[in-house]
């Protein structure tokens, strides 16, 4: 079975680094220039250790259905695979199982063809460390590969088509049924494991929410500095990388902020166009971080000239989560890159966004203060009288509420505090005027 799943796995044993070529369709109505896809599967590429050696691009109005590329550029990028020693064809656009098998007929079994899904695939099972991140990748490298089983023993059907001595048995059918099988069980078991964590996880965020936590999502395209600008605001060490997901696995951290309320920040796996359904599907528990948070702040890359495609992007995905109605900051990074009249056109064009360096620590103090106006704006503020006797509500004040000013008298704990709604049901009965 695990011989099985290994071959959604497309990393080199070998420290060499293996020569891919990558192949696009340029065709109308394409959200991002052929182009521009191109380069960002190359860097996807090249975070799997592959070396991108050519690319080839066709135009055509669809994909061709049997070889995406159509017969006759199959067999020029054939030629061209062999001439350059390639040992990877990565196609920009997922392949249908049986456009896989009928590339992989013409390139030859020396070389493989993958799509840009089974790339992200293999770059996610690298990078992903916490037993939840790699549930999820193990569950979507399934749903991948359970459509794809029968070109993987289409070599004994084969075999059996052509009669004689040893045609009787079905063997490759009889196999190809074992598989599925064995893969829509190993499918059911990891859903089950995933769906107790994703209970657990749900506790967690029911605490918090209980405890009058306001909750802060980081939230953005792949290497737009979302992890190195948690490392800034919380002080703390969570790994960031300038490769594209770097980090897959959610992290909560808790500030303070200057006017005393505190906060959790939560940063999410980066998105990227084109990021496969199944990965989605199998990283909705993570990606429910975002969507239970009370604010987000959507981390962009100002120093990338697709910018604006990546914020669509990230808010396509937002709309699939159900989370596109959430109040979001636009917080762009990476300012330092820019120039003074780019950073002026940027607050031009997006007067609601912050202009930040992660890196350097610029316009760090203006998010701060941007984050506390966001988390207090439904607060009121009011003047309540507790007997002491109610020590446990004295005691949820100090740890909830933003204490203006507070006196103890004989009649008891006298203080002004800024409150959210449910704060104010839990103090209303002890309001003075």
């Amino acid at each position: 079975m695990e011989d099985i799943i290994a071959i959604v796995d497309i990393r080199a044993e070998s420290q060499k680094r293996e020569s891919a070529i990558l192949v696009g369709v340029d065709r109308p109505g394409l959200d991002w220039p052929i182009e521009e896809s191109l380069e960002e599967l190359g860097r996807l590429a090249e975070t799997d250790g592959a070396m991108v050696v050519d690319t080839c691009v066709q135009r055509l109005n669809r994909p061709v259905a049997k070889t995406y590329i159509g017969s006759g550029k199959a067999l020029e990028l054939a030629e061209l695979a062999h001439s350059l020693d390639a040992g990877v064809i990565v196609f920009d656009d997922e392949l249908t199982p049986s456009q896989q098998a009928n590339l992989e007929r013409i390139v030859g079994h020396k070389v493989k063809v993958i799509d840009r899904t089974a790339l992200i695939l293999d770059i996610f099972a690298r990078h992903a460390t916490t037993k939840e991140g790699r549930l999820q990748v193990r569950l979507a490298q399934n749903q991948y590969l359970l459509p794809r089983l029968r070109g993987m023993w289409s070599h004994l059907v084969r075999e059996q088509t052509r009669g004689g001595i040893g045609s009787r048995f079905g063997q490759g059918e009889s196999q190809l049924e074992v598989d599925r099988r064995l893969v829509r069980k190993r499918i059911t078991a990891l859903q089950h494991e995933l769906r107790m964590l994703e209970r657990r996880r749900t506790t967690q965020s029911k605490t918090r929410h209980e405890a009058g936590i306001y909750r802060v999502a980081l939230v953005g395209y792949t290497n737009a500095g979302k992890s190195t600008l948690l490392n800034k605001l919380t002080g703390s060490t969570v790994y960031a990388k300038d490769e594209l997901f770097a980090t897959l696995d959610p992290t909560t951290r808790s500030i303070t902020l200057p006017e005393g309320k505190r906060i959790t920040l939560t940063d999410t796996v980066g998105f990227i166009q084109k990021l496969p359904t199944m990965l989605v599907e199998a990283f909705k528990s993570t990606l429910a971080e975002a969507k239970s948070a009370q604010l987000l702040l959507l981390v962009v890359d100002a120093s990338d000239k697709n910018s604006d495609m990546q914020v669509k992007a990230v808010k396509d995905i937002l709309i699939e989560l159900g989370a596109d109605s959430m109040p979001c900051v636009p917080v762009y990074n990476k300012c330092d890159l820019l120039s003074r009249d780019e950073q002026n056109a940027i607050r031009v064009s997006h007067p609601d966004a912050v202009l930040i360096s992660a890196q350097n620590g610029n316009g760090l103090d203006s998010l701060t203060h941007r984050i506390a106006y966001e988390a207090s704006k439904d607060e009121r503020t009011v003047t309540v009288r507790i007997p002491f006797t109610c020590g446990k509500l004295i005691q949820m004040v100090h740890e909830r509420c933003r204490i203006i000013r507070e006196e103890y008298g004989t009649e008891g704990y006298l203080a002004t505090i800024c409150v959210d709604d449910q704060a104010y049901a839990a103090v209303e009965q002890y309001l003075v005027a």
